[in-house]
């Protein structure tokens, strides 16, 4: 059974820091491409960052390029989301996401190209 279990969210004053990681168990780590995706009430889930089954190649939206930066350590089959300089409207459910894919460099931004989820960490900017 895939789990993806999220830690490291909280309540943050803007342009303070948070990591978010993300443990996954039940699969082939390496076979996988991750990412991370936000959420707020009333809204469709955002992609925040990916990163390839490699871990070479990485994509951001523009709202969080340089400031926020995803990893994954296979040795812990864990993939990392480093948030600095964090603004009010960085606040959101953050889930974790896994897609299974035969191509080590490819990375994916919408949800649909993902199958497991995770079940969310709050994250709470405050101004």
């Amino acid at each position: 059974q895939v789990q993806l279990v999220e830690s490291g969210g909280g309540l943050v004053q803007a342009g303070g820091s948070l990591r978010l990681s993300c443990a996954a168990s039940g699969l082939s780590f390496s076979g996988y491409a991750m990412a991370w995706f936000r959420q707020i009430p009333g809204k469709e889930r955002e992609n925040v960052a990916a990163i390839s089954r490699s871990g070479d190649y990485v994509v951001y939206a523009d709202s969080v390029k340089g400031r926020f930066t995803i990893s994954r350590d296979g040795a812990k089959s864990t993939v990392y989301l480093e948030m600095n300089t964090l603004i009010p409207e960085d606040t959101a459910v953050y889930y974790c996401a896994a897609a299974s894919t035969s191509y080590p460099d490819r990375t994916y931004q919408r949800p649909l190209q993902y199958y497991h989820w995770g079940q969310g960490t709050q994250v709470t900017v405050s101004s």
